[in-house]
């Protein structure tokens, strides 16, 4: 049995346990410095709970010993400390984070590495890689490659077409850092919230812009071998113009604390979500410029007596599928692995990957 720390009580925490330990190959302890947050962990048979401050140097390496993996599911602010102490315990180590420093930095941890370091398992990062490096190996010559995501509410009813379905700082960030890219060729930053498009699918129109941190290290991957390599976000017409204004005009932006408090002070969350994966490729096979799409919905899921939302369920089933690989010895025991390096069909064909095989797909790639 792999002993597994889960550091970080939120919703994706809690719902990781959820999926490891039924299957009885996982022990699961989640850890927190609140023990309110750990408290209301109760769905989840069989979990340990640890109080914890995972910015103690001391305590968390006294937590790290013995494990299999540590996963990250705290803000991404804590995210280098977890990695820092994954690699001198010589534990391996996953996150979901889109924080594109706190991945640099495992990408430098990772080459003294006596373990797997592998960062930005998620969604976008994470999923989303897999999907696009699978369509750009569909193709004898690649020319744009786009990637959208969008973790939406179902029924909005506000002016922001939009209610809060997972961290509030993640959100926060990724609408305001640097957003890598690739145009004619050359790898470059654009500023997040730009390159407003609008498209439609399955008869609803949506908008998409530049956000940070989706593309993973898949620009790397591709640099030199794509003309146009983009990674937006997916939100409801006009939700955009109005993060805008909040973050520029009235410089919210420049306090991300305040920012946090006004979001979550009035907008709502709301379990009722949809996570749509879109992604289209476009270049030469065999002579002819072709094109391929993926597009996919997930929805959320009863299990184990709980509703689960559809962010939460993409979240945390794609960390365990890549834990659960990486257990089976599919996956590299030591240095960087990234989340492109890992097929499609594999991915879907794990039992935690079947998440994303198990719904309503619109365009499923072969």
């Amino acid at each position: 049995m792999r002993d597994i720390l889960v550091v970080g009580a939120g919703n994706i925490g809690e719902m990781i346990a959820a999926l490891l330990l039924p299957t009885g190959a996982y022990r699961v302890t989640i850890a927190d410095r609140c023990e309110k947050a750990l408290s209301r962990i109760s769905a989840v048979d069989g979990v340990d709970r640890l109080v914890l401050d995972a910015t103690d140097e001391a305590a968390l390496a006294g937590a790290l010993k013995g494990r299999f993996a540590v996963i990250s599911a705290a803000p991404y602010h804590i995210t280098a400390r977890i990695a820092r102490a994954a690699h001198a315990a010589g534990v391996h180590y996953l996150d979901p984070t889109e924080d594109v420093a706190s991945t640099k930095l495992v990408k430098e941890l990772s080459l003294t590495a006596k373990s797997a370091l592998i960062p930005q398992c998620g969604l976008a990062p994470g999923f989303i890689a897999i999907v696009g490096k699978h369509l750009a190996d569909t193709f004898d010559e690649l020319d744009t490659l786009r990637l959208r995501v969008g973790a939406l509410p179902r029924f909005p009813t506000n002016s922001l077409t939009y209610n809060l379905t997972w961290s509030t700082e993640g959100v926060i960030n990724e609408y305001l850092e640097p957003c890598e890219a690739i145009v004619d060729g050359k790898l470059t930053l654009l500023p997040a919230l730009e390159n407003v498009e609008r498209f439609a699918l399955d008869g609803m129109t949506f908008e998409a812009f530049n956000t940070s941190g989706g593309l993973g290290t898949l620009a790397d991957t591709l640099s030199g071998k794509v003309r146009h390599l983009s990674y937006q976000t997916i939100r409801y017409p006009g939700h955009r113009d109005i993060m805008r204004t909040l973050i520029h005009d009235l410089r919210l932006g420049q306090n991300r604390e305040l920012f946090k408090q006004v979001l979550e002070n009035a907008v709502p969350v709301t379990e009722q979500d949809v996570v749509i994966v879109f992604a289209t490729a476009s270049g030469r096979r065999n002579g002819r410029l072709m094109q391929e799409s993926y597009a996919n919905r997930i929805y959320p899921r009863f299990m184990n007596g709980k509703h689960w939302a559809a962010i939460q369920v993409t979240t945390a089933s794609a960390i365990c599928a890549v834990l659960d690989m990486l257990a089976a010895g599919d996956l590299p025991d030591k240095g960087f692995v990234r989340q492109e390096d890992i097929p499609l069909p594999v991915f879907l064909g794990n039992r935690f990957g079947q998440a994303y095989a198990m719904h309503q797909q619109l365009d499923r790639v072969a």
